[in-house]
């Protein structure tokens, strides 16, 4: 079992930008690929984006291709999400999922097998 934990959630003024932080332990040797998802209120968990934990490839949602920025740090066991001109529609719990079974890098949610405990981001008009 892999163990994640989020940071650096917060608000922020539309336009502005944040780094979401997730930092996983445990068999972290088994990773596949990891991702970001988001929830907000009222809604269903959305893909954001993920990466191939080995080769560094990338997937990112539509709605946040030129914006948002999945990488990771391998020595650090790391995933980031840079998210740059932030409109108040990013706003939403947003949780890191890692997949440990080789599904490959996806966005659909059944194919993370861990997932982080969330970080709220809002994004004030």
């Amino acid at each position: 079992q892999v163990q994640l934990v989020e940071s650096g959630g917060g608000l922020v003024q539309a336009g502005g930008s944040l780094r979401l932080s997730c930092a996983a332990s445990g068999r972290t040797f088994s990773l596949y690929s990891m991702g970001w998802f988001r929830q907000a209120p009222g809604q269903g968990r959305d893909f954001v984006a993920a990466i191939n934990w080995s080769s560094g490839g990338t997937l990112h949602a539509d709605s946040v291709k030129g914006r948002f920025t999945i990488s990771r740090d391998n020595a650090r066991n790391t995933v980031y999400l840079q998210m740059n001109s932030l409109k108040p529609e990013d706003t939403a719990v947003y949780y890191c999922a890692a997949d440990s079974k080789g599904w490959g890098t996806s966005g659909i949610e059944s194919r993370y097998d861990s997932w982080g405990q969330g970080t709220q981001v809002t994004v004030s008009s």
